[in-house]
């Protein structure tokens, strides 16, 4: 619910959205700020040698100092976000310039962000490493090489494969080519990779929106400018930034009538993360066209799995991993996430049979197995059921369960999914406000979750996530219940919750 103050939809009252840029931009360089003193480094880094980082990084009050800087830059940024929908509210014409310029000025200054979120980016330099050195990262993890924890990587990815496809393989090695053994280069290097995708959402998220009669400013706000998403695909740099942009860019291109495009596209999305491959058949039903009938959607199913997997298969087999990407794609995934649907049931078993003596061990892969058995179940019925002219919602609703379904969900991974669904239209009920809070959910979990700290000071980390949860919780009561703006949201919220008065009464008596 984009609830604004009276006057502010007219953009030629520019300052007033110019604040808000500018106090978005303020929350960026305070995210880079403490990323210098908590975030991620290799330890062979230069920049430890750097005396303001050295302070920073091995003084309590300077890890204190960054967790603070970084979690209330994180806020600072949600509520700018939150404003400019207020102030663009019915996102009138030029409200997509205005959200561009947003995305910009949010985004560019985390490019200097040190790794914050996740370390992954690190496990894409060993990756690299790998290729270069001529293993397969399809068959041995990123030990056998020399020095691999120096240059960062996290040592549960120490024996794993590469969950990622044989494209990004490619880019792996450029980039480490390139960088050689300057770990500070090559993470830089592979945020420009990232933010590549994140120019691809902001150029075809509206495009495709508008297919869809939604507000192209509208759906890029909710996607491009949001600040999980810059902080998830800029400054964590992970390669889902990529895969993604590929994604939306072919599906819009195969729902105007240029398959083949379309196609490429898709495919090179599933060469960075296999994970696309869900989208091929809804991309063959787009080519098809509207109205097909089933002869024609199933020869245009052929031609999309003919074209994305032949590609594949060639691209696997040039590189030497032949079809290692497709062992990976239905082998990977251990454990699980405690908030996922499926991660709470497992939790839920293991806690009650271990209360009653009985073995578990088979709780998590039977249900991860369930998960899979129904997500394909959802793929298959999305597939076959529905009007022709929802496709994109059906294919959102089947990456939705394959996502959903699977026992471990990292924040990132919703962000597959949400330039779809507000591309196809997020109306501004408690649809919106459901963004908004999973939005916060995951910024409150993220500043808390994975902060570096030297070994000698461990002790501090436990303090540092407290207080990390305690600034988050104090700025989403205040932006829900304080703030003279923001609170208008929730308020209205709750206003459209309610009965009319006479639908009380009949309810009542």
């Amino acid at each position: 619910m984009n609830v604004t103050e009276p006057g502010t939809a007219d953009l030629t009252a520019a300052p007033k959205v110019n604040r808000t840029l500018v106090e978005g931009s303020i929350g960026a360089f305070l995210i880079v700020l403490g990323s210098l003193g908590i975030g991620w480094l290799a330890s062979i880094s230069p920049l430890h040698r750097v005396e303001f980082m050295i302070l920073l990084r091995t003084e309590t009050w300077g890890v204190i100092a960054s967790t603070s800087a970084m979690t209330i830059g994180c806020w600072i940024m949600f509520r700018a976000w939150l404003r400019l929908g207020q102030k663009l509210r019915g996102w009138p014409e030029g409200s997509l310039v205005v959200v561009r310029r947003a995305c910009w000025a949010w985004g560019l200054p985390l490019l200097a962000c040190v790794p914050i979120f996740s370390r992954d980016v690190y496990a894409y330099i060993g990756q690299g490493r790998l290729v270069a050195a001529g293993h397969d990262p399809y068959q041995q993890g990123i030990s056998t090489i020399s020095n691999w924890f120096q240059l960062g990587t996290d040592t549960m990815w120490s024996e794993s494969t590469t969950p990622y496809g044989p494209l990004f393989l490619n880019v792996e090695h450029v980039v480490m080519m390139i960088a050689g053994e300057n770990p500070d280069l090559a993470v830089l290097l592979f945020r420009l990779v990232a933010f590549a995708g994140v120019v691809l959402c902001m150029v075809y998220t509206p495009k495709l929106a508008a297919l869809h009669g939604v507000s192209g400013a509208k759906a890029t706000w909710i996607t491009v400018a949001n600040p999980l998403f810059l902080v998830s695909f800029v400054a964590s740099a992970h390669n889902d930034a990529l895969m993604v942009g590929l994604a939306v860019a072919g599906t819009y291109y195969a729902a105007t009538g240029r398959g083949i495009r379309g196609v490429l596209l898709i495919t090179a999305s599933i060469g960075i993360k296999p994970i696309t491959m869900v989208l091929l058949p809804f991309i063959g039903l787009l080519w098809a066209g509207r109205g097909a009938s089933w002869p024609r959607r199933f020869l245009y199913w052929v031609y999309t799995a003919g074209i994305g997997l032949g590609l594949m298969v060639v691209i696997g087999y040039a590189n030497g991993y032949g079809l290692g990407w497709l062992t990976v794609m239905l082998t990977t995934g251990t454990g699980y996430s405690v908030y996922a649907p499926i991660g709470i049931l497992i939790n839920f078993l293991n806690g009650s049979l271990g209360t009653l003596g009985l073995d578990s061990s088979w709780v998590l892969p039977t249900l991860k197995l369930i998960g899979r058995l129904a997500s394909v179940a959802i793929v298959l019925l999305l597939m076959f059921k529905g009007s022709h002219g929802h496709i994109v919602q059906r294919m959102v609703l089947a990456f939705t369960a394959l996502v959903v379904l699977s026992p471990v969900i990292h924040p990132w991974y919703l962000l597959w999914l949400l330039p779809f669904f507000a591309a196809s239209g997020i109306r501004d009920d408690w649809q919106i406000v459901w963004v908004y809070f999973t939005v916060a959910f995951f910024i409150a979990y993220g500043v808390a979750d994975q902060l570096f700290v030297w070994q000698f000071m461990s002790d501090v980390k436990p303090f540092l996530q407290q207080l990390a949860t305690l600034i988050s919780w104090a700025f989403m009561i205040y932006l829900a219940v304080f703030d003279p703006k923001t609170r208008l949201i929730f308020v209205e919220f709750r206003k459209s919750l309610r009965l009319p008065r006479s639908l009380r009464f009949r309810k009542a008596g």
